[in-house]
């Protein structure tokens, strides 16, 4: 069970970089609407990415 969690939390983090990482580049979901809510997502999916897998390296 951690390790499914910990595989949704690295296809949550794609989902969330692909979303805004698209609305940065170009504007296709919310129309370019806020560039510190794309950027500081990205930051947050990175960060989600990096602490799922992470963790999934350490479960046994």
């Amino acid at each position: 069970m951690p390790k499914a969690l910990c595989i949704f939390g690295m296809v949550a983090a794609g989902l969330i970089a692909l979303l805004f990482g698209l609305d940065l580049a170009i504007g296709l979901p919310f129309g370019k609407a806020n560039l510190v809510m794309d950027v500081g997502s990205l930051v947050a999916a990175a960060l989600l990415g990096y602490a799922s897998f992470s963790t999934y390296r350490e479960i046994p």
